[in-house]
C-alpha cells in the first residue's frame, strides 16, 4: 500500500502533438491522492489555440468542435496552479512529457509553477526497471528460459522466434499470420529508417533540424540548395536515398 507524506497527483494530457516547444494541451486530467488515501478527479477540455492535427484527434478522439467552447490554457491555469500546489507529481512516461508539457503551458500563461521541492514519480521507468525490455528477458517471461550465448546472432535470432511462437499461444488475438500480427500490433510507418522524415496524414515532413514538421516536398521546391546540403551531409545513405525520391517527385510535379 502506497503511504504518502504529501499529496500525490497523477497527470495525463491529450494535446495536438509531441513537440514540447509549439504543440499545447486540448485535455488534462489529475488524480489526486491525499495522504489518507481518498482521492479527487479533475479533468478539464482545453481549447488548444491551434487546429487538433487529424492524426492526434485519430489518437485520442478529440476534435476541434469538441474544445471550440473550451476555456484556453490560461483561463484555468491559476484552478490547476491551486490544485497541484504542495503535491508531487506522477503519471506515466510524465518526466519526459506531461510534465515538461505542462510546465511550459504554465510559462506561457505567466503563471508560475514552482517544481522546487516536488518529487516526480514516472511509473514508466518503473515498469522498465522491474520488466526489462531485452531479449534476454523476454525469453526468460515468454519461454520461461535462460538465453545462455546472448549476443551471439544465430542464438538471438533463434530466441526471437521461440518468443514469437509464444505470444502467439499466450495472446490469442494475435492470430497466427504475420498479416494478423501485424494487423493486431500495426506496422511502424517508415520513410527513412533514421527517421529524418516522418509521416503526416499522408505527407512526408521533416522530423528535425530548422524545417522540423514543414512538408519535405514544399521545402525542396522553395530551397532547392537544402537538397545539396542533406546528399554532402553526414545523413544515412537511405534517408538521401528517400530525399532523392521526393525531390524527383517534385521536380516532375513541377515541371509537369
Amino acid at each position: 500500500m502506497l503511504q504518502l507524506t504529501k499529496p500525490l497527483a497523477f497527470i495525463d494530457l491529450e494535446t495536438t502533438g509531441v513537440n514540447l516547444g509549439t504543440d499545447r494541451i486540448v485535455e488534462i486530467a489529475i488524480v489526486k491522492i491525499l495522504t489518507d488515501g481518498s482521492q479527487t478527479v479533475k479533468r478539464k477540455l482545453i481549447n488548444p489555440g491551434m487546429p487538433i492535427p487529424k492524426a492526434s484527434s485519430d489518437l485520442h478522439g478529440i476534435t476541434d468542435d469538441m474544445v471550440k467552447d473550451a476555456p484556453g490554457f490560461k483561463q484555468v491555469a491559476q484552478e490547476l496552479k491551486q490544485i497541484l500546489d504542495g503535491c508531487d507529481l506522477a503519471g506515466y512516461n510524465s518526466n519526459r512529457f506531461d510534465i515538461p508539457l505542462l510546465v511550459e503551458e504554465f510559462l506561457r500563461a505567466d503563471v508560475e509553477f514552482d517544481m522546487k521541492g516536488r518529487r516526480m514519480l514516472d511509473v514508466q521507468q518503473i515498469f522498465y526497471k522491474m520488466e526489462p525490455r531485452t531479449l534476454s528477458a523476454a525469453y526468460q517471461f515468454y519461454c520461461g528460459k535462460t538465453l545462455d550465448g546472448a549476443h551471439s546472432a544465430a542464438v538471438d535470432a533463434g530466441a526471437t522466434y521461440e518468443i514469437l511462437q509464444s505470444q502467439l499461444e499466450r495472446y490469442e488475438s494475435l492470430g497466427s499470420t504475420v498479416d494478423s500480427v501485424l494487423k493486431s500490433v500495426g506496422e511502424d510507418p517508415i520513410v527513412d529508417f533514421a527517421r529524418r522524415f516522418i509521416w503526416d496524414n499522408g505527407v512526408e515532413v521533416f522530423n528535425f533540424g530548422k524545417f522540423k514538421g514543414k512538408p519535405v516536398a514544399e521545402v525542396l521546391k522553395s530551397e532547392p540548395q537544402y537538397y545539396d546540403w542533406m546528399m554532402k551531409g553526414d545523413f544515412p545513405q537511405h534517408t538521401k536515398q528517400k530525399l532523392t525520391e521526393i525531390y524527383t517527385r517534385t521536380l516532375l510535379k513541377k515541371n509537369g
